[in-house]
């Protein structure tokens, strides 16, 4: 039996009429010795849209996710997430945050079933703490039983279920992504950032993938931040896109629009879209 996305209520406005951004970028800027990778960057990604990032290699797209997901620190500038302060924070606190991201290279512990993986994924296991297990068994056993459940469930979403039992390392390039895009999903994210989830992913797997992306934004209000280079990726999924350059935003619209700017024509499209 094949899973259903599960429904969250919808993002409502504020009493003031402001919808607070899922992610807010406030004049950040990060440098590596004298080379500025984000440079005095703003950006908003609104709630529940599925935001596109693209620009050439170098423009600084996953140095920016990298900030954001607090895995590096700011050099400058403030960002928040759904309204919070986290520009101070490590991955684990902004974890805690309701946002969560993949990597261009899928990082799955290869000598651990694709269930394994699944299962360590989620945060807050009473069984890590020794006093729990001494203490509280029947209680931990409850939580690795719903845990369980969970992983369950979504492999079945992304279709793996039949690969449960498998060595993470011997999957495809493709299906590590789609389990990738699974750990997401385990801890029932707010925001979730792909950092080229089309790339070494064959049409199948990536149509399954962007299917699940769309069914999670309609039914549960999901919000991501996507950097790709495919542009029939960005195309059938993104709005807005953002186009960053040096370290900067210099566009931001829908991908018609970013097709007919001669800015982004001229900085990063070129011929394939004249």
């Amino acid at each position: 039996m094949t899973a259903t996305a599960e429904v969250s209520p919808a993002t409502s406005a504020p009493a003031g009429g402001r919808i607070t951004p899922a992610i807010e970028v406030r004049n950040v800027s990060k440098a590596w010795g004298g080379l500025k990778a984000v440079n005095n960057c703003s950006i908003a990604v609104q709630p529940g849209t599925i935001t596109g990032l693209v620009g050439p290699n170098g423009a600084g797209k996953t140095t920016l996710l990298n900030l954001i997901s607090g895995f590096e620190r700011i050099d400058s500038g403030e960002i928040l997430i759904d309204g919070q302060r986290t520009s101070h924070l490590g991955p684990h606190d902004v974890f805690r945050h309701g946002l969560v991201r993949t990597f261009q290279v899928p990082r799955p512990i290869p000598t651990m079933t694709v269930l394994e993986n699944l299962v360590l994924a989620a945060d807050g296991q009473q069984g890590e703490r020794l006093w729990n297990t001494w203490f509280r068994p029947s209680k931990v056993g409850v939580q690795e039983n719903e845990i369980v459940d969970r992983a369950l469930w979504v492999l079945d979403y992304v279709q793996l279920s039949h690969l449960r039992d498998s060595y993470a390392g011997i999957l495809s390039g493709g299906q590590k992504k789609l389990l990738e895009f699974a750990r997401t999903l385990m801890e029932r994210p707010k925001v979730i950032l792909l950092d080229e989830p089309a790339a070494g992913v064959n049409r199948t797997l990536m149509r399954r993938l962007s299917e699940r992306i769309e069914e999670q934004r309609e039914l549960n209000g999901t919000t991501f931040l996507i950097i790709e280079h495919d542009m029939e990726i960005v195309k059938r999924l993104c709005d807005p896109v953002i186009v960053m350059s040096q370290g900067s935003p210099m566009f931001e619209g829908t991908f018609d629009d970013m097709t007919r700017d001669a800015a982004v024509l001229e900085a990063y499209l070129g011929s394939q879209h004249r």
